[in-house]
């Protein structure tokens, strides 16, 4: 009796033993093949390839993912060589099913951030004539959450699909069930989260917007930092964040100064007295453009645009190959144009001229001024 009980758990811890052995060895053996894997496909290198390894930059989002992938599958094939209790076979394969599909979500989700790295690796956004760069970068994030998400629901329904025997599914029958009146009271809700997604699916593909645009949006001057699928993120010039949603940019009129191109036009303004000669100016105007690294050397005009009482409006219109240079560049041409006025003609900014008229003599006159036409 005593022999047979002995000989029993002699043969159970031997076969925990062998069980826990072959365990190790598999995740050993995984570790192994990951690492050797990953290894040769970060030395592959593509003949036209002549920088860093492309692989090497866009599997590093796969790498730790893909570890637990192999590290689980190999812990699958050694379950059966566990002398695991028979009522704990369907949870154990249930948990390791759980991790399993987790692990698969992460990477498919890492997998969707390596293709966005792959696709936006040849638009550089910093480039000086970046338009295609910002319409490519703008549709890859809004299609990327999308994709997340889809993902995300996919793996979702995997897990749930390895409870198919428990009473997991009535329950969600349950829900479904009670969903029907519950939307009717969410519908009102989430009209304009609703609204918001529709308005971003727009927006990325009519593209009155883009990454990194210059836009005026309620008087505020600033940069498209971000679009999610709720709301734009703008950088104002001041480095505040502007929060819009999106379907402002649907339903409201808004300012783009990149729409087609970053080359923009600017002008500065003077108002001087009828006295300067305008030719002057405009050679100083020239000068200080041709002096100017901020100049594309597409517009150089300066004309007298209004006249007064007083002054006439003299406009400055210069050309520069972004919103920034071209801010800088008018800034630079009114500092410049007013000190040449002030060096060569300083009677020439506005005044006002008074001049006396002689009234003839009487007992109580005083003498009165008239402005001088």
């Amino acid at each position: 009796m005593l022999l047979t009980i002995y000989n029993t758990l002699s043969a159970h811890r031997r076969d925990w033993a062998i069980g826990i052995t072959l365990l190790c060895l598999a995740i050993l053996l995984s570790f192994f093949a990951h690492d050797i894997f990953f290894r040769l496909l970060a030395r592959f290198r593509p003949k036209y390839q002549a920088e860093r390894p492309l692989f090497a930059t866009a599997t590093q989002r796969l790498r730790r993912p893909a570890r637990w992938i192999v590290i689980l599958t190999a812990i699958g094939f050694s379950l059966p060589w566990i002398p695991i209790p028979p009522n704990y076979t369907d949870l154990a394969h249930k948990a390791l099913g759980i991790l399993w599909f987790l692990a698969l979500g992460w990477f498919m989700i890492s997998a969707v951030y390596m293709v966005e790295d792959l696709l936006l690796r040849r638009y550089d956004v910093g480039a000086s004539d970046n338009l295609r760069a910002r319409r490519v970068r703008t549709q890859m994030q809004f299609m990327r959450r999308i994709s997340i998400f889809l993902l995300l629901l996919i793996d979702a329904g995997l897990i749930l699909s390895l409870f198919h025997d428990s009473k997991i599914w009535h329950y969600g029958a349950g829900l479904l069930a009670s969903a029907g009146l519950a939307s009717l009271v969410l519908a009102t809700a989430a009209k304009s989260t609703a609204s918001n997604l529709l308005a971003g699916l727009q927006i990325a593909f009519t593209e009155p917007i883009r990454i990194d645009d210059v836009v005026v949006v309620q008087g505020q001057f600033g940069r498209v930092e971000e679009i999610t699928t709720g709301y734009v993120v703008i950088a104002v010039w001041d480095q505040r964040k502007l929060i819009v949603p999106l379907s402002y940019f649907i339903e409201n009129s808004f300012e783009n100064w990149t729409r087609n191109s970053s080359d923009l036009i600017g002008t500065s303004f003077l108002y001087v007295d009828y006295s300067i000669p305008v030719e002057a100016l405009r050679q100083e105007f020239t000068r200080i453009l041709e002096s100017s690294t901020q100049w594309d050397r597409r517009i150089n005009a300066l004309q007298v645009t209004n006249l007064s009482e007083h002054t006439m409006e003299i406009r400055c219109l210069m050309s520069a190959r972004n919103s920034g240079q071209t801010f800088d560049l008018r800034c630079i041409v009114r500092e410049k144009m007013i000190d040449f006025i002030q060096k060569n003609y300083p009677d020439a900014f506005p005044r006002t001229r008074f001049s006396a008229i002689s009234q003839p003599e009487s007992g109580n006159s005083f003498p009165s001024t008239q402005p001088q036409s």
